[in-house]
């Protein structure tokens, strides 16, 4: 399933090279230097430019053939670094993409007015595509982004989160953008409605299952897939999916772990290893991969409306590639 995201990215090879031209000139600053240096320091460190990706690939698939759809692409990856160098600090994190992160190696204020510079620029290269509609659409994104950065951080470390709450805060901090970025492709080769709204379908449920895929790795494996160590989550008290729904099903006593453990923040060598083991005892782990895929096949068959064509098989077969990183 790797090669998947391999022939997509050969697929368009020239449009991502052209996009990632873009970011570096974008991303300089005359008057300070510290910018293109915090921002270097994710940009390269190897993430997949999916997002960037789903844009080139959405407009591609519907026939455009102008400029635009790079620059569409570098605004959307300028929203996910912006957001990423917002996050590290939010979360206190040290790790990002097996690296040390930027509040770390600089501090805390270079993060977010870094983070700030970007979302800025992100909208200077919106605004010359000289749509208003794209404007519209990638503008609600950024605020369905920060709503859901800000539910998140409320509903935190509270044990009577719910699945829709979990929902709502994956949609917003997640799945809106990469909604926005396969959107915005079909927007700009002035697609018929019924794509665009196919494509927004597409975008919201691969970015639904790709975060709920993150959060199951989270507790197997996500040392090598994300970057971080295995039970980040639960160290920093996440309520994601799998914990949730162990908690739906917890008697007294492991109410009381959680409760424990989570909400109060008292853990104890040897809590991971029984959170997971609670994890597998209640099949959380289970259905939350199947979750996953019931999103996964979602957005495959959102894909129907448009005509057979091998950018739209590789991004059924995406799905696919999102789903699988958890088996």
């Amino acid at each position: 399933m790797k090669k998947t995201f391999e022939n997509l990215s050969e697929l368009l090879t020239d449009d991502l090279n052209a996009v990632n031209a873009l970011i570096m000139q974008r991303m300089a600053s005359k008057h300070a230097p510290r910018i293109p240096e915090v921002t270097a320091h994710l940009v390269e460190a190897g993430g997949k430019r999916l997002r960037p990706l789903l844009t080139l690939a959405s407009a591609k698939m519907c026939g455009y053939g102008g400029p635009y759809h790079v620059h569409l692409a570098a605004t959307v990856e300028f929203i996910h670094t912006a957001t990423l160098l917002h996050d590290d600090v939010v979360d206190e994190s040290n790790m990002r993409r097996g690296r040390k992160t930027a509040n770390l190696l600089w501090d805390n204020k270079s993060s977010i007015l870094v983070g700030d510079y970007l979302f800025s620029r992100s909208f200077q290269l919106m605004v010359e595509t000289g749509s208003l509609r794209v404007l519209d659409i990638l503008a609600n994104a950024s605020a369905t982004i920060a709503e859901g950065e800000v539910l998140q951080l409320t509903a935190a470390q509270d044990t009577n989160t719910t699945e829709e709450v979990y929902f709502q805060v994956i949609r917003g901090k997640t799945a809106a953008l990469f909604a926005a970025a396969t959107e915005v492709g079909g927007v700009i080769a002035s697609a018929p409605e019924n794509v665009v709204s196919a494509l927004n379908t597409y975008g919201d449920a691969l970015g639904i299952s790709f975060q709920i895929v993150d959060d199951l790795l989270d507790y197997g494996g996500a040392d090598q897939t994300l970057g971080k160590n295995i039970g980040d989550d639960f160290r920093e008290r996440k309520l994601t999916l799998p914990v949730i729904k162990a908690i739906e099903k917890a008697n007294k006593t492991e109410r009381a772990f959680w409760d424990r453990t989570i909400a109060n923040g008292d853990q104890h060598d040897g809590d991971l290893e029984h959170a997971m083991e609670l994890l597998q005892n209640h099949g959380t782990l289970e259905e939350t991969r199947d979750a996953a895929i019931f999103w996964g096949n979602r957005a495959k068959t959102s894909l129907d409306v448009l005509p057979q064509s091998q950018i739209r098989d590789l991004m059924r077969d995406l799905a696919d590639f999102v789903v699988n990183r958890a088996v």
